[in-house]
């Protein structure tokens, strides 16, 4: 008897204010069958306690009761739903300036970003933000929804003609490609099913391009990468604990221990407590290491000849995310993996501060050496946080830039 593997994508939407982000989640959501009755049935009564003679389908993703009350979206709203064809996790972000931030949060692990564009508006500042956003976290595909396309009679010449502007800034912004889809989420058109009011447009519905679009490539095929969170004594065994973000590792694989550039060679592997001959990302597992090597949490354990860059100076572009400013000659510390260290702000790209929601360029010099890749290459062993070291608190995230 055979089974089939129903893989999982994570999306983001993001647009401007009243581009309709909501409401095209909710018709995602309505339309594909994954709302559930008690949902549907509190959204029908607050809509009627609005006036509206219809539901009002952005509410089945505006979950904060100042969001319903003010009716925006001011928080990144997570919901889960599945086709016969593939699972879905989906994070609808906020369109105001003030909380990119929140935008950056749900795109970090997404897979695919829908920027939403008003037909009647077209490219705005917001719209070019939002795929900044999506450039500068690099993720893998973005969907260009031109939305409200009944509010412009269904005309293929404004919905050509923003595409024709947005790709204009899509290649400055460093965005390589993207996909274009007229819709109307409010009436339906092209967001489950193809639309019969734009006949002039062949390619698929939203759905079909989510359920179809190629999930990232496996990260057991990338370059092994193991940041180590513990370290488990038994008698005079150590095991080292972690999860294997990148790549794959067997007994007898040579190996070496980052920053300090030690060499050992792996004698055994444990995944949930079982021995193992392999192991593959992103299982977590523990490793016996032939020598006894001063090994500690935040050490990467790397194999093969793509050795990651060990630096002090890492510069990066980032998303600052606090309210305090962040300024040249700040102490802070650095976290990457399982690995903290101080460091202080050398550069911010010219500015004089990074505000909350800034997006920059940074230069910082850490007082020990990282085992860094670039976040073109990995998302994962690419990617840092700045920490306040006075209270924890996180101020900026970094996508590290080592051409």
């Amino acid at each position: 008897m055979s089974t089939t593997t129903i893989d999982t994508l994570r999306f983001a939407t993001a647009g401007s204010v009243d581009d309709g982000k909501s409401t095209l989640v909710g018709r995602l959501l309505h339309d594909s069958k994954s709302v559930l009755t008690d949902q549907l049935e509190a959204v029908q009564r607050v809509s009627a306690d609005r006036g509206q003679d219809a539901p009002d389908l952005a509410l089945l993703t505006d979950g904060l009761r100042a969001e319903r009350e003010q009716g925006i979206t001011i928080d990144v709203a997570y919901r889960y739903f599945a086709t016969p064809r593939r699972r879905f996790i989906l994070a609808d972000t906020p369109g105001h300036v003030q909380y990119t931030r929140n935008m950056v949060t749900g795109a970090s692990t997404a897979e695919l970003a829908i920027v939403l564009i008003d037909a009647r508006n077209g490219v705005v500042e917001q719209t070019l933000r939002h795929a900044a956003v999506a450039a500068l976290l690099r993720v893998p595909h973005v969907v260009l929804a031109v939305n409200k396309m009944d509010l412009v009679g269904y005309e293929q010449a404004v919905f050509e003609r923003i595409v024709e502007e947005f790709a204009g800034h899509a290649a400055e912004l460093g965005l390589p490609s993207f996909t274009p889809i007229p819709v109307s989420a409010l009436v339906g058109d092209n967001v489950v099913d193809r639309s019969a009011h734009m006949d002039w447009y062949e390619g698929p519905a939203l759905l079909e391009f989510l359920e179809n679009v190629p999930v990232g490539a496996d990260p057991s095929d990338a370059p092994a990468r193991f940041p180590v969170q513990y370290v488990i004594r038994d008698g005079e065994v150590r095991w080292y604990a972690g999860q294997l973000v990148s790549g794959s590792l067997r007994v007898g694989d040579r190996v070496t221990v980052h920053p300090s550039g030690e060499t050992s060679e792996i004698t055994g592997i444990s995944v949930l407590g079982t021995g193992a001959d392999a192991a593959y990302a992103p299982q977590s597992v523990s490793l016996r290491l032939a020598d006894q090597r001063d090994v500690s949490r935040g050490d990467m354990i790397t194999a093969g000849v793509d050795a990651p860059v060990l630096a002090q100076d890492v510069r990066a572009a980032v998303c600052h995310l606090a309210d305090r400013p962040l300024r040249v000659g700040d102490r802070v510390l650095l976290r990457h993996t399982t690995r903290t260290v101080k460091a202080i702000v050398k550069d911010l790209g010219g500015a004089t501060a990074l505000l909350a929601n800034d997006l920059g360029r940074i230069t910082l010099r850490t007082a020990e050496p990282l085992a860094l890749d670039d976040y073109a290459v990995s998302r994962r062993t690419g990617a840092f946080l700045v920490i306040d070291p006075a209270d924890g608190a996180t101020l900026t995230a970094g996508m590290a830039d080592l051409t």
